[in-house]
């Protein structure tokens, strides 16, 4: 890849580890809206949701270090895999809470964003 590919390809990783600390560390400092989101079916939801605030922070920084890069984007794939239901949840809440047109449709948007950051981590957690 030539000098400007690898230039992006920092700066969008740098982006993404931002994007994903700065979300693990709210998950300290907002915990209920991320417990009120975890599927009903789910135990222990204070737990789940520091565990992967504690995720998403390790991913992020791990994404900064070339030692650790693609394991911690192969974590942050395997982590919005796993948190994907808790967006089919805070939809399903919302609908149920008559919550408006607007407010639907972007969490509606917020689903195949999943895909978006999935993408996005693949592109950076390697360097080509």
């Amino acid at each position: 890849m030539d000098r400007r590919g690898n230039r992006w390809r920092r700066i969008g990783r740098a982006l993404l580890a931002i994007l994903f600390i700065g979300a693990g560390i709210l998950h300290f400092t907002r915990p209920a809206a991320y417990i009120g989101i975890v599927p009903s079916y789910l135990p222990a939801h204070a737990f789940l949701v520091a565990l992967s605030g504690v995720a998403e922070i390790a991913g992020g920084v791990g994404l900064l270090i070339p030692a650790t890069r693609r394991a911690a984007g192969w974590g942050l794939l395997l982590l919005l895999i796993a948190v994907f239901p808790a967006n089919i949840e805070m939809l399903r809440l919302y609908r149920a809470r008559g919550v408006p047109f607007w407010g639907e449709a972007l969490l509606w948007l917020r689903l195949p964003l999943q895909l978006v950051l999935m993408w996005w981590v693949w592109r950076v957690k390697d360097d080509r």
